[in-house]
């Protein structure tokens, strides 16, 4: 076990998902570009039939190698170290190889022609092209997943960091607010006490990177709301316009922030208060959530708060890189709406 003093087991490199297709594009690219450039070599001989020929051949190997990558994967990342890589690594040498070897046996006995008459140069020369080139892909594949490991411990920190920040004047008003209601109305003082309880437990909570559902955070900024009531009274309104379902993948405490947010810097300034808009709809291509409030007594920057950095961080390592939070002021208000793509993009894996 990694952490034991006496078990000296190094901790596995991780190895990226061989069975996505960003993977077999990538052997498929660097096949074709490496045809390419020996082809285009100055001294070579070789017609377009070669040409296409070779491009046939590192196209089928390609897909041999991904398969076999794909299946083996688990077990090579039981290896400890850089061990998984290496083990790559000798996995495509060897493959294409023995490929390159079964060619030119069945090129000799068929005598089609489709490779060099030296079986050993052939497979030689096929065995040191891939040797160079698979250092060079594994190598980009060790720093995007070293990378990805990276957002991953980032975006982790950033969840234990909006956990650990409860605001001590919002806990002191809710409890004053508790206090004030024991004697007149004891059952608004029980549900106080059990909204603080739900938000406490779900800042607090040790499932810091996992998804969780719409529903969920739904029910969290409902009781936060209940919570803020008894402090602004008829200066905080809510209107909702949701048409998505419950079970909607989203991540931990996502919501509440922007909602805290809209009410401190939009609500709470304001003399009269004002009205926060909650809504999501399905959108081409993924669903909308937007939270938006009036603009308070001083102009709003966009994306410059703690709370929308956050949001921002944590959509995008859960959702990857089609995932957007815009926020801006427009018609008097301030809009921040998240865009999520279909759920089946979701990183569930990532924890």
């Amino acid at each position: 076990m990694p952490g034991d003093p006496h078990n000296p087991r190094q901790p596995s490199a991780p190895l990226p998902d061989f069975c996505s297709l960003p993977v077999l594009f990538a052997l498929l690219v660097v096949g074709a570009l490496t045809v390419t450039l020996m082809w285009l070599a100055p001294g070579n001989d070789g017609d377009l039939r070669d040409y296409s020929i070779a491009v046939l051949f590192t196209s089928w190997l390609s897909i041999l190698l991904t398969v076999a990558l794909c299946k083996l994967r688990p077990w090579m990342q039981r290896l400890p170290w850089l061990l998984p890589y290496a083990a790559v690594w000798l996995l495509l040498v060897i493959t294409v190889g023995a490929s390159a070897a079964v060619l030119g046996w069945i090129d000799r006995n068929l005598g089609a022609g489709l490779s060099p008459a030296s079986g050993f140069r052939f497979v030689r020369d096929s065995m040191l092209a891939t040797g160079l080139l698979g250092a060079g892909l594994l190598r980009y594949f060790y720093v995007v997943a070293q990378w990805q490991v990276r957002v991953a411990a980032a975006a982790q920190a950033q969840v234990a960091a909006l956990q650990a920040r409860i605001r001590p004047h919002f806990l002191f008003n809710s409890m004053n607010a508790v206090a004030a209601l024991i004697r007149v109305d004891p059952d608004a003082a029980e549900r106080t006490v059990e909204n603080l309880a739900e938000l406490f437990r779900a800042a607090l909570g040790s499932d810091q990177a996992s998804l969780g559902t719409l529903g969920e955070e739904w029910s969290l900024v409902d009781r936060y709301l209940e919570i803020e009531a008894l402090r602004l009274g008829d200066r905080l309104r809510v209107e909702r316009d949701i048409d998505l379902p419950a079970d909607l993948p989203l991540p931990h405490l996502l919501l509440q922030p922007l909602v805290e947010n809209a009410i401190r810097h939009g609500v709470q300034p304001l003399r009269a208060g004002g009205t926060i808009r909650l809504g999501g709809h399905r959108v081409p291509g993924g669903v909308e959530l937007v939270v938006d409030n009036p603009l308070g007594g001083t102009p709003a920057t966009p994306g410059n708060g703690h709370g929308l950095r956050n949001v921002r961080e944590r959509v995008r390592f859960h959702f990857g890189e089609r995932a957007t939070v815009s926020a801006q002021a427009r018609d008097g208000r301030f809009v921040v709406s998240v865009f999520l793509p279909e759920a089946a993009h979701a990183r569930t894996d990532r924890r």
